[in-house]
């Protein structure tokens, strides 16, 4: 499991005051299983580091289906970035699929360091291109390889999410049916 500290330092050196100002706007929160980081409707606030836990970010369908984009398990940062970025109404729901312990805050305290630590909106900005760039590869894997490919893929990023979540979730994420996860997986045995 890696630390917050640790992850952040991953992507740019912080001055140490920097750093520590940014790790104390963070408090620990323990969410259930079940409970929303966020929801489709609100105006979102929070963003979060993954500690332990997983948790998932889905769209629900105007007849009701949920499509799951992303899950997140430590090390991630977790929240509704185009809500929090652009201050309209959030259009993901974030849920714990297991018990959750996450560090928390308000992304305006995470904004407002900006004048006096300019070097917490790089690392800011270093972490918005990360995600960029893993969001544009997994669009691409949905148009580009097949579910095979895509079931494989999953399996690497994410080495211990099948034993943890409901397969349906899985599939979800694959952009297939349970019954095609299913056949993969008996090929593949």
């Amino acid at each position: 499991m890696q630390s917050f500290e640790t992850y952040l330092s991953g992507f740019t050196s912080l001055p140490l005051a920097s750093m520590q100002a940014l790790l104390d706007l963070f408090e620990p929160v323990a969410m259930q299983k079940g409970d929303y980081l966020a929801t489709e409707g609100e105006f979102a606030k929070k963003l979060a580091f993954v500690e332990s836990g997983v948790l998932r970010a889905y769209y629900r369908s105007p007849k009701g289906e949920e499509f799951n984009k992303i899950f997140f398990v430590n090390p991630a940062i977790v929240g509704a970035y185009s809500s929090l970025i652009t201050g309209q109404q959030n259009m993901i729901n974030i849920e714990c699929l297991t018990d959750c312990a996450l560090l928390q805050t308000n992304f305006s305290r995470i904004l407002a360091l900006y004048e006096e630590h300019p070097m917490v909106e790089r690392l800011n900005r270093v972490i918005a291109e990360d995600f960029f760039v893993k969001k544009e590869r997994r669009e691409m894997s949905l148009v580009m390889n097949d579910a095979s490919e895509r079931y494989a893929m999953f399996q690497q990023q994410y080495p211990e999410l099948e034993n943890q979540v409901a397969q349906y979730h899985i599939a979800s994420y694959l952009g297939i049916t349970p019954t095609q996860l299913s056949r993969i997986r008996a090929k593949r045995s």
